[in-house]
C-alpha cells in the first residue's frame, strides 16, 4: 500500500455516516440509507483508496459495508476498542463524529488492518437468529428464577404463561436456524461435518458458521486468535509472567468452552490430551483452555480439508 494513497475513515451512526479522507483532510456527511451509500461509493471509487475502514456499530455498519464491498472497495470492519485505544495513544481525548472519522482514517493508515471477507446476508441472518436464541434462553432462565421466588398464585400463573410463550418462541427460533442451514448446501455440508465430532453440538456448529466465517480459511494460530484462545506472553526483562488468553469473540468462546467441557469426557482425542496436560502438572483451567484451542484447531482443519474427524486424528 502506498503511503500517499487515500485512507477512508467512516464513523457510522444509525442515521448518518461521517466520512474522512486522508489525502484531502475533508469530512463529508452522508445518510445511512441505501441511496446515499451508493452515492458515497461513487464518490470514493475515483479516489482508489487503499483502505475504507469503519467500526462495528451494533449492526448499523452492515449496509454500508456490504454496499461498498459490492462496489469493489477494500472495506474493513474493525473493533471500536482498537480505534479508541489508538486515539488515546495519540493524545486525542475529544470525541465527535467528525473527529472519530478522522481517527479511524489515521488508524487505517498507521495500522493497515487486514482485509477480510464481509459476511453475506445469510450469515448475518444466522448470527441474528443465534443472538435471538441466546436472548430467549436468558429470559427463560430469568423467569424461572422469578417463579421460584413468587409467592402469590396470580403472579405464578402470569410467569408460567410467559414461560410457555418463551419456550414456544425458542422452539420456533431453533426451527428457523435449521431452515437457514438447509437453505445453503455448503453450510449444510459443513454443519454435518462439524456435528460428527463428539462434544460438538448443534449450538457450537451453528455458532462457528455464523460467528466465524474465517473457519477453514485461516491457519491454526489465526483461528485461535480470532476466537480469543491464543495465549499471549507477559514478559518484561527478567520477569517471566504467565501466558494469558485475551480478546477475540467472547460469545463464540463461551460456546466453545461448554463444548470443551463435554469433549474432555466424551471425545477420546480431547480426553487423552486433557489427561496428558494434567499429568504434566497443568492446572485444570489451563488444560481446559488448551482443549478449547485443540478442538478449534481440529474443526478448522476439517472444514479446510473437508475431511471427517476420523481422518484428522
Amino acid at each position: 500500500m502506498n503511503q500517499d494513497s487515500a485512507y477512508i475513515g467512516i464513523d457510522v451512526s444509525k442515521g448518518t455516516l461521517d466520512v474522512f479522507v486522508t489525502t484531502t483532510g475533508e469530512v463529508q456527511q452522508f445518510l445511512n440509507t441505501q441511496t446515499d451509500i451508493q452515492r458515497l461509493a461513487k464518490h470514493l471509487k475515483p479516489l482508489s483508496p487503499a483502505l475504507v475502514v469503519l467500526e462495528a456499530t451494533g449492526g448499523f455498519e452492515r449496509l454500508v459495508a456490504a454496499e461498498l464491498f459490492a462496489a469493489g472497495l477494500p472495506v474493513v470492519i474493525v473493533n471500536p476498542r482498537q480505534v479508541r485505544n489508538f486515539a488515546k495513544a495519540t493524545g486525542l481525548l475529544a470525541k465527535t463524529d467528525a473527529l472519530d472519522a478522522q481517527v479511524i482514517a489515521e488508524f487505517a493508515q498507521a495500522v493497515k488492518p487486514a482485509i477480510r471477507d464481509i459476511p453475506d446476508e445469510y450469515t448475518h441472518e444466522l448470527a441474528d437468529l443465534l443472538a435471538r436464541r441466546r436472548q430467549l434462553i436468558d429470559m427463560i432462565v430469568a423467569e424461572e428464577c422469578r417463579l421460584k421466588q413468587a409467592k402469590f398464585k396470580t403472579l405464578q400463573r402470569d410467569i408460567k404463561a410467559h414461560l410457555v410463550w418463551l419456550k414456544k418462541r425458542l422452539k420456533n427460533t431453533d426451527s428457523d436456524l435449521h431452515q437457514t442451514i438447509l437453505a445453503s448446501p455448503i453450510w449444510k455440508a459443513n454443519y454435518d461435518l462439524l456435528c460428527e465430532v463428539k462434544g460438538v453440538g448443534e449450538v457450537l456448529a451453528l455458532s462457528l458458521l455464523a460467528m466465524l466465517p474465517e473457519l477453514g480459511r485461516v491457519n491454526r494460530k489465526q483461528v485461535a486468535a480470532l476466537v480469543g484462545v491464543a495465549p499471549y506472553n507477559c514478559d518484561s526483562g527478567q520477569f517471566k509472567g504467565r501466558r494469558r488468553i485475551w480478546g477475540g469473540r467472547a460469545e463464540l468462546r463461551r460456546v466453545l468452552f461448554m463444548a470443551a467441557l463435554s469433549s474432555k469426557t466424551h471425545n477420546p482425542v480431547i480426553k487423552e490430551f486433557y489427561l496428558h496436560l494434567l499429568a504434566a502438572g497443568k492446572a485444570k483451567k489451563v488444560a481446559l483452555v488448551a482443549c478449547m484451542r485443540k478442538l478449534l484447531t481440529i474443526l478448522n482443519a476439517m472444514i479446510r480439508d473437508q475431511k471427517h474427524f476420523g481422518e484428522m486424528t
